[in-house]
C-alpha cells in the first residue's frame, strides 16, 4: 500500500508541479514556402539527375537513380508540411500541441515501448532459465521456443512491470544482491 501511495504521489507531483514550457515558432513557416528548403531539393535532385547522365537508361544502375530521386521527391514532399527556419531546415516542435504530436512524441513513445519489451521479455526470459538444470548454458545456447514465449508474453510488459511494481517482485531485497569482495 505505501508503494501504491509514493508511486500516486510521484506521479501527481511530476504532473502538477512542472512547468508548462513553450516554443516561439513565430518566425518558422512550412518548409514548402521556404524558398531554401526547395533551393534543398533542387541541389538534391540536379546532382542525382547529373549522375543519370552518365549511365545508359536501362543500365542497373541508372534504375537505381531514378529511384532515389523518387525517394528525395517523396522525403521533400512528406517533410513540406512541416515548420522550417529561414535554413531551410525542419524543425522538431516539441512544446505539447496536438499537430505536431508525430514529430517527437509518438516516435519517442514507440521508442520507450520497444525498448521495454525488449528488456522485460529478456528478463522473464532469465528469470525463467534461471531456474533450469543448466542456467549458464541456456544464456549461451538460448532455448528458442521459450525465448519467443517470454518475448510474446513481454508485448504487454507495462502492466506486468506494474503488477510486479505492487507484488514487490520487481526489486530485490537488499540482502539478495550479490555483492564482490571488497
Amino acid at each position: 500500500m505505501r508503494r501504491l501511495l509514493a508511486l500516486i504521489l510521484v506521479i501527481s507531483l511530476w504532473f502538477g508541479v512542472s512547468p508548462s514550457a513553450s516554443a516561439d515558432v513565430s518566425r518558422l513557416v512550412p518548409c514548402g514556402d521556404v524558398p531554401a528548403f526547395n533551393q534543398r531539393l533542387d541541389t538534391q535532385i540536379q546532382g542525382l539527375e547529373g549522375r543519370l547522365q552518365k549511365y545508359s537508361a536501362d543500365s542497373a544502375p541508372a534504375g537505381m537513380l531514378k529511384k532515389d530521386i523518387r525517394k528525395a521527391e517523396a522525403r521533400f514532399e512528406h517533410y513540406s508540411g512541416f515548420l522550417c527556419g529561414p535554413d531551410g531546415l525542419p524543425r522538431l516542435i516539441v512544446d505539447g500541441r496536438l499537430g505536431h504530436l508525430g514529430e517527437f512524441t509518438l516516435p519517442g513513445l514507440l521508442f520507450l515501448y520497444i525498448t521495454g519489451w525488449i528488456g522485460y521479455g529478456g528478463r522473464s526470459y532469465l528469470r525463467k532459465v534461471k531456474e533450469s538444470k543448466e542456467p549458464e548454458l541456456m544464456e549461451i545456447q538460448p532455448d528458442v521456443p521459450l525465448l519467443l514465449s517470454c518475448f510474446a508474453s513481454g508485448l504487454l510488459w507495462p502492466l506486468g512491470a506494474v503488477k510486479e511494481i505492487l507484488s514487490g517482485d520487481l526489486i530485490n531485497q537488499e540482502g539478495e544482491i550479490p555483492v564482490g569482495p571488497r
